[in-house]
């Protein structure tokens, strides 16, 4: 197995990336309210979740059965939050 070396210039560009989501998501907690903060702030989540899979864990360069067991670990979550906004929505029925 041939190990690859991620560029410092690419780990430093996901750096600033992760800093300036972090910055957003400063701002974004106290700009807004209600569905609008909770969207954003779930934006925010999933695309620092993203840089971090794709570049740290280096899923770019994996074999395609490592990248089918990180989406099905991310539907699995999926799944695991539909059911509890579901569970959520209906307690007061």
């Amino acid at each position: 197995m041939t190990e690859h070396k991620t560029p410092t210039s690419t780990l430093f560009a996901t750096l600033i990336a992760l800093m300036v989501l972090l910055a957003l998501s400063v701002v974004a907690s106290k700009m807004l309210q209600g569905a609008a903060a909770t969207t954003a702030a779930l934006a925010i989540a999933v695309a620092k979740a993203l840089l971090v899979g794709w570049i740290f864990m280096d899923l770019r360069r994996s074999s395609p059965l490592t990248r089918l067991i990180a989406v099905s670990g991310l539907f699995w979550l999926l799944i695991m939050v539909v059911l509890t906004a579901m569970d959520f929505a209906t307690r007061g029925m």
